[in-house]
């Protein structure tokens, strides 16, 4: 089977640049290039197609063709898209229209065959698809990541403000290629039921897909990369990576306190992630403190609790709330934060704290499904996380418990929650047993593939199964003309947006 990945935005390339380094270079690129990969190991043929740019700035990205190595079966192929130069991710919308999905059918009509099934990834892929889909009768999957209308929402828009965040975002064009997306797709991919039932049913979309029609969804959650979260696997930095964490254990907590476990959070200084809940709940509670150290991965940043670095000024306002608690508590000695820089040192870290009995926390205040305390399990921690979103089904079926679910809002709670997996070091190794396992029978990579797999033979079988009485929805003159004076306007998204 010959299956093309729709990922205009970011790049690919063998080494992963930029992954870290610019918001388009973001979880989907990840997500994209291991499913690709899977399902190359499955015997399919695989293209990542993704935009060409010719930039100085941006010299991994110049060739139309580029491999990762070891995979014959997957192809990077990089068609222009507008000017050469690189371009954020918002002003991709009419270059999408007028110059990449025609360099599309080009390309693979030179070749003389064209994909089986498309596969996109985010609103612009997906409008890709929809535009291929049409011309070729190719059916697509449509896997949004994240949807427009909710990342709209946190910015509390207003009638008097929206113009202002769509001329920013583009918002309008976004929301109105992931209706489209949604409705002409053989299928939509999400990661947890959650995902669908609320953020697809969000009031922009309405209209666009029925939620509750299981034929036109399917939860396929992504996976943890085992060559480097597992237990057994080994990074090339591994012994720098222990001796760098004993330095800042000796650095930040008292000497007879260094062997302890950890309570370790890492995630990005964000108020949603609530580092402020997890750090309170330590604080109240003696016990927590007589048993573990806590312990924050700060990103970049290399002594977080003493100076905010370069850090910016949502992560300013987050540590100074961090530090006003630590002081007050008289908590020095006993918390730590400090860098760990990539994953393969993120996970050598995780393993060396797992070796004393050490726990993973996330007390995000939501978590749409939550990869990183899956990744904590992979390589030996048991875990503690929100029970607001996606862990609520990844960590929990039925009476059984694979991590401890907590309530983010109340610190009391996640004490004892944290308290629960601390209560013996018996206890903590069988959180971890059950959480390891628990991504090893559903949480890889290779299960992903195939559940993608099953979904696009089901759907070349018979075209038709799901789309009785879909009406698809007429396509905006802008997406078919790419013309910016026949951009979507303001008006209509706000139309879109504020209706009830």
């Amino acid at each position: 089977m010959h299956i093309a990945f729709l990922n205009p935005q970011g790049n690919f390339d063998p080494a992963d640049r930029y992954w870290t380094e610019h918001p388009d270079f973001g979880g989907q690129l990840v997500y994209v290039k291991q499913v690709a990969l899977a399902m190359a190991d499955l015997g399919c043929r695989v293209d990542i197609l993704t935009r060409q740019i010719v930039d100085p700035a941006w010299p991994e990205f110049a060739g139309t063709f580029d491999a990762y190595p070891g995979a014959p079966n997957v192809r990077i192929v990089r068609l222009p898209a507008g000017p050469p130069d690189f371009l954020r991710k918002e002003l991709l919308w009419p270059h999408l229209v007028r110059d990449w999905v025609p360099n599309i059918l080009a390309f693979y009509r030179a070749e003389g065959r064209l994909p089986d099934a498309f596969t996109a990834h985010y609103g612009d892929g997906g409008l890709a698809a929809v535009l291929l889909s049409a011309e070729t009768g190719i059916p697509f999957t449509f896997t949004a990541h994240s949807l427009g209308a909710q990342k709209l929402d946190k910015m509390h828009p207003t009638p008097g403000t929206l113009a202002d965040l769509n001329d920013q975002y583009h918002f309008a064009e976004r929301l109105f290629a992931e209706r489209l997306s949604m409705n002409r797709s053989a299928v939509n991919i999400t990661s947890t039921v959650q995902e669908r039932l609320e953020q697809y049913a969000h009031p922009a979309y309405r209209g666009a897909v029925d939620v509750h029609d299981d034929r036109r969804f399917a939860v396929i959650p992504p996976g943890v990369n085992l060559a480097i979260f597992d237990v057994d696997a080994r990074a090339d930095n591994e012994a720098a990576t222990q001796a760098h964490v004993r330095a800042m254990l000796a650095r930040d907590i008292a000497e007879g306190r260094r062997d302890l476990p950890a309570i370790i959070a890492s995630s990005r200084l964000d108020p949603k992630k609530n580092h402020l809940g997890l750090l309170q709940a330590y604080a109240q509670s003696p016990e927590l403190q007589a048993k573990a150290n806590l312990v924050f991965f700060t990103g970049a940043l290399p002594d977080p609790l003493r100076d905010d670095g370069n850090a910016s000024a949502a992560e300013r306002a987050v540590l100074a709330d961090l530090r006003a608690v630590v002081e007050q508590a008289n908590l020095w000695g006993k918390v730590s934060a400090f860098a760990v820089g990539g994953q393969p040192a993120l996970a050598a870290a995780y393993r060396f704290l797992a070796q004393r009995g050490s726990v993973f926390a996330l007390t995000a205040l939501y978590e749409p499904f939550g990869l990183a305390p899956l990744e904590a399990a992979a390589a030996g921690l048991a875990l503690v996380v929100t029970q607001n979103g996606g862990p609520s089904e990844s960590l929990r079926d039925g009476q059984t418990e694979y991590g401890v679910l907590v309530d983010p809002g109340d610190p009391a709670d996640i004490a004892r929650g944290l308290a629960r997996v601390l209560a013996s070091p018996e206890t903590v190794a069988e959180y971890a047993r059950r959480g390891r396992q628990r991504v090893l029978d559903r949480y890889t990579w290779e299960r992903t593939a195939q559940g993608y797999l099953a979904q696009i033979e089901r759907v070349l079988r018979d075209p038709d199964h799901g789309r009785a009485g879909v009406v698809d929805l007429p396509l905006p003159r802008y997406f078919q003309s790419g013309q910016t004076e026949d951009a979507i306007s303001v008006g209509d998204l706000a139309m879109l947006y504020f209706q009830k």
